[in-house]
């Protein structure tokens, strides 16, 4: 019997849904968190009765056919680009991103990965790094006799000492773009790395070729919409409870079916 199959793929289907908007909630504190979307299409059909095909001798043309479907797919777990809102700390090297693009850091393994979490932190050396210890690239470096520091929304990073009125240049926030964001691979931890799908990085000055400017002292919070994802989650729900009534009525069926006698 079909419809067990097919139920059970339905069931699948709504089991990722589930998982993905548990994500989506988990994540409602995580600085520049996008929310994620689980996407469907149904699979391949049999056909019993092509549309099209002649169903008598006398060239009768059958208008739409017998196609039996065969259930759910998942097709992609797509990220929901959306700027999050911008929340002030008032810290100096706390930095958001207001618009696109993506901040360039260095792994321990000396490969690239990007982020949009601003809580930038900075070493003993002063080193500007991100909350787990990878600096950013361009290399930023605060002097150890520096005050207090400045970074303006085109990402110029300048250092104040005593004595002194003017600010010194001591560095440049760049921002990465890419063709299509949504095709980044997530890592965890905020970061995300370049693939195929994505497009070669382009790296530039904040606020030119369509990027984003910076903002010193806040933070972008995550765009997960709690209302919606709750919505979407009593959704899910019933769409798995309404597959396990199809399995047990199938499996009623196949039980009236045995005791015929």
């Amino acid at each position: 019997m079909r419809a067990l199959q097919i139920a059970a793929t339905g069931m699948l289907a709504q089991q990722m849904r589930v998982e993905t908007i548990s994500n989506n909630l988990a994540n409602m504190s995580t600085t520049g968190y996008n929310a994620r979307r689980a996407e469907f299409a149904d699979l391949h059909y049999q056909q019993a009765a092509r549309p099209g095909s002649i169903s008598a001798s006398d060239g009768t043309v059958l208008p739409t056919g017998v196609q039996l479907g065969l259930g759910a797919r998942p097709t992609a777990v797509a990220v929901q680009l959306a700027q999050g809102s911008l929340a002030a700390t008032g810290g100096d090297l706390d930095v958001a991103i207001d618009g696109r693009g993506f901040i360039e850091v260095i792994l321990p393994t000396g490969l690239t990965a990007y982020t949009r979490d601003g809580g930038l932190k900075r070493t003993g050396e002063g080193v500007i790094v991100t909350s787990d210890g990878y600096p950013v690239s361009p290399e930023i470096v605060i002097p150890t006799d520096a005050r207090s520091i400045s970074i303006s929304t085109d990402g110029e990073v300048y250092a104040y000492f005593e004595g002194t009125v003017a600010g010194e240049l001591i560095g440049q926030f760049n921002l990465t773009g890419f063709a299509n964001a949504k095709g980044l691979e997530a890592l965890g931890s905020n970061l995300f790395s370049e693939t195929e799908a994505s497009g070669p990085p382009i790296a530039t000055t904040p606020g030119l070729d369509g990027l984003g400017t910076l903002r010193q002292g806040y933070l972008e919070e995550s765009s997960v919409d709690a209302v919606r994802e709750i919505t979407e989650l009593i959704a899910a729900q019933r769409g798995y409870e309404m597959n396990s009534k199809v399995i047990s009525a199938a499996d009623q069926m196949m039980g009236a079916m045995t005791q015929v006698r």
